[in-house]
């Protein structure tokens, strides 16, 4: 430690005039009693020697003991300086040891995730293995599709039926029940009910898939023996002829885009799957002509659909058109239906359209008349589908042609090639509805109609779709046709179903020449729709039937509701067993004619199934 000297001196010279004081103070007090000798110069100085001598003495001992003390605080320091490097040491190697640990644990832990990786790959690896030779051993002895060059096979959808109808008034119809052609009551047909039994409507249906970089291409191939030749009958083979239902190709995008093109079910026709081909919601019925207001056609169509998001689908069709023979009556004055037009004609033979019953051949009653079309119809369809349901509306353009051979006087049967012209017009619907699932779905709810005019082809019943003016044009009819359906899944085996449905054809009527003419006129004679006639009296011949002769019986509307259901006796990996039952009441109601009277005709439909549908 370093000294300040002069602080020193300092100390020492207070310290000797302190002493000083303290003596000159003493003296002073002795001169009141007694008078001191006076120290001598030399015995002071000597003295103040001896207390410098001293006080140094002190100063070095002092010294000493600083000097004694900075010693040992430098090694004090040093040991401190010391200890903190060795505590920074020993910090840097806990550190390092620290870091060594979290580098073992880091390690043991990589060590053992990447042991747990491996066990749960191998499991998964194994369960694959397992899963692979599984769907192996599976697609060898029981493929659910056959694999061709790329592209997969599938029959879903065939199926084998034996199936029997019971109608309580005759129809001489196999089990599609004709809702148009049901008796009236005074009909001979009418006093008497038909079964049969009929192994037609089984199904033959193949899919052909292909996956290609952007999508799935498809083809898909469905059809029955429900067809009719010129020469089919029961009389002994049951030879009828094979028909196509569904046979249509297909582009599904992965972008939502999908082209579709061949003989499909119409966009028309509600969907349960967006816009999707194959997911149309048919009647549970076992009738193949389903149910009276179920708004269809199959027929030829392009289609292109777009999915939007999750929820939306927007589509447009064209699809083949075919304008129904107008309906026309006419009483009262000299009013009668024009013959004056050409709508179309029966088929050739060359053009591979039936021709049976042409005027001419064996009837004067063609079986068919094939309009001249002037256009394809035209369908555009919304569609929104949330978890909870599906629901839709769209609109239906349709395009009539006729040609029309002048008359005299609007109203003569007779005409002539003098201006004759071509008549045409646009008609249409608006159509639409919706399915809910309530109860888990086990529970579904639908309505699904169409509204508009000209539009009966698109109705179960087939109802007209134009009667004629006096002029001999085509005349638009009013009409709706409407389903309702409620369908339960109360087991995994048992499906009910309730439908009830209806099918409407509007009046339209022209006044001319004292009478009435069009569809559903006042002036209809129905008075004989009730009652059987009395057999004719042929004498050569004895008694023949006879069907009523004052029943026009113009059809307004037929009404059908229906229950039924369907028991999966089996479903497995070998396919499904199933047995089903319909009961159906139709009713076809007549427009009131002369003197308000009208005409009702029913019939009660039972039908069964049993169907082995291909696995």
């Amino acid at each position: 430690m370093n000294i300040n000297w002069k602080a020193l001196a300092s100390l020492v010279l207070v310290s000797a005039f302190t002493a000083a004081s303290a003596q000159t103070t003493a003296t002073a007090q002795k001169k009141h009693k007694t008078v001191a000798k006076k120290p001598s110069v030399e015995s002071q100085i000597e003295e103040l020697r001896q207390d410098m001598d001293a006080q140094r003495s002190q100063i070095d001992s002092l010294k000493q003991q600083l000097s004694e003390r900075d010693t040992q605080l430098q090694q004090a320091q040093q040991a401190a300086a010391s200890a903190q490097a060795a505590a920074q040491q020993a910090q840097a190697a806990a550190q390092a040891q620290q870091q060594a640990i979290d580098a073992s644990n880091q390690t043991v832990s990589t060590l053992q995730g990447a042991v747990t990786d491996l066990k749960t790959s191998t499991q998964a690896a194994v369960a694959t293995v397992q899963s692979d030779q599984k769907k192996l051993v599976g697609d060898i002895e029981h493929p659910d599709v056959l694999h061709y060059k790329g592209i997969t096979l599938s029959p879903a959808g065939s199926f084998i039926e034996a199936a029997t109808v019971n109608r309580t008034k005759a129809t001489a119809s196999d089990i599609p029940t004709p809702f148009s052609s049901i008796p009236y009551d005074g009909a001979n047909a009418a006093q008497m009910g038909e079964f049969y039994g009929t192994g037609r409507q089984s199904r033959l249906a193949l899919l052909a898939e292909g996956h290609v970089s952007n999508g799935v291409i498809r083809g898909y191939w469905e059809m029955d023996w429900l067809g009719t030749g010129v020469t089919s009958n029961n009389n002994e083979s049951n030879s009828y002829v094979l028909r196509q239902r569904q046979l249509f190709a297909q582009a599904a995008l992965d972008n939502g885009w999908t082209f579709t093109g061949g003989q499909m079910w119409s966009l028309a026709t509600e969907t349960r799957d967006g816009l999707d081909n194959r997911t149309e919601v048919l009647p549970g019925t076992i009738d193949p002509n389903y149910n009276v207001g179920f708004v269809w056609e199959r027929q030829y169509g392009f289609r292109v659909t777009k999915k939007i998001g999750n929820i939306f689908w927007l589509g447009a069709s064209v699809e083949n058109p075919q304008t129904l023979s107008p309906s026309c009556s006419a009483a009262g004055g000299t009013a009668a239906c024009p013959k004056n037009y050409l709508l179309g004609a029966t088929g050739t033979g060359g053009g591979l359209y039936n021709g049976g019953g042409q005027p001419g051949a064996s009837s004067s009653s063609p079986l068919t008349t094939y309009s001249y079309n002037l256009a394809p119809d035209m369908i555009a369809k919304l569609a929104a589908q949330p978890t909870w349901g599906h629901f839709e509306v769209f609109g239906v353009a349709r395009f009539f042609r006729d040609r029309v051979y002048p008359n005299a006087n609007p109203g003569d049967t007779t005409g002539n090639a003098t201006g004759a012209y071509n008549d045409s017009m646009v008609v249409g619907g608006i159509g639409g509805g919706g399915r809910v699932y309530v109860a888990q779905k086990k529970v579904e709810i639908g309505l699904h109609g169409l509204w508009g005019e000209g539009i009966g082809r698109y109705g179960a019943t087939t109802l007209p779709d134009t009667t004629l003016n006096p002029y001999g044009q085509l005349a638009p009819l009013h009409g709706f046709s409407a389903l309702g359906e409620i369908v339960g899944h109360p087991t995994k085996r048992l499906d009910l179903y309730f439908d009830y449905g209806g099918d409407y054809a509007g009046r339209r009527i022209y006044y001319i020449n004292g009478g009435e003419e069009g569809y559903g006129i006042y002036t209809a004679v129905n008075s004989g729709c009730s009652t059987e006639p009395l057999p004719g009296n042929a004498p050569s011949s004895g008694f023949a039937p006879a069907n009523p002769a004052n029943c026009a019986g113009i059809t307004k509307d037929t009404q059908e509701p229906t229950f039924g259901y369907w028991y999966n006796i089996y479903a497995g990996s070998h396919g499904r067993l199933r047995q089903g039952f319909q009961y159906s009441y139709v009713e076809r109601n007549a427009w009131s004619g002369a003197n308000g009277i009208g005409a009702t005709a029913t019939n009660n439909v039972f039908e069964t199934s049993l169907r082995y549908y291909m696995p």
